[in-house]
C-alpha cells in the first residue's frame, strides 16, 4: 500500500521560514513526479511547485522564496521569506508507478497546516 506522509507544518511569522517533508512509502517501482499544493479556506487547491525527472517549475506568487526538491523516496519544500498569504493546508502529491507495467497513478498525502502570522 503505498503512502504519503507529510511533515513540517507549523506556525511561523511573516518572514520566516519553514520546511515541509514528503516521504513516499510502501512498494514503488518509480515515482515520475512530486508536487506541493495547497488550499487556503474557502479556496481552490492550488499547485504550487512540482518536481519530474526532468524539471522544477512554481507557482508565481512562490517563484524565488519556495524550492522544491527530491531524493529518491522524500521530497522537500523549502519555503523562505513566508507571507501571511501564503497560509493554507499544504498537501503533497505523487505521480508513480507501482509496477513497471502498471499505469501511473496519483496518490496525495494528507495535508500539513502552514500558518504565517503577520
Amino acid at each position: 500500500q503505498v503512502q504519503l506522509v507529510e511533515s513540517g507544518g507549523d506556525l511561523v511569522q511573516a518572514g520566516g521560514s519553514l520546511r515541509l517533508s514528503c516521504t513516499v512509502s510502501g512498494s514503488i517501482y518509480k515515482i515520475n513526479s512530486m508536487a506541493w499544493y495547497r488550499q487556503a479556506p474557502g479556496k481552490q487547491r492550488d499547485l504550487v511547485a512540482e518536481i519530474t525527472t526532468s524539471s522544477t517549475n512554481y507557482a508565481d506568487a512562490v517563484k524565488g522564496r519556495f524550492t522544491i526538491s527530491k531524493v529518491k523516496n522524500t521530497g522537500a519544500l523549502q519555503m523562505n521569506s513566508l507571507k501571511p498569504e501564503d497560509t493554507a493546508v499544504y498537501y503533497c502529491h505523487a505521480r508513480l508507478k507501482r509496477q513497471w507495467n502498471f499505469a501511473e497513478e496519483n496518490f496525495w498525502g494528507q495535508g500539513t497546516q502552514v500558518t504565517v502570522s503577520s
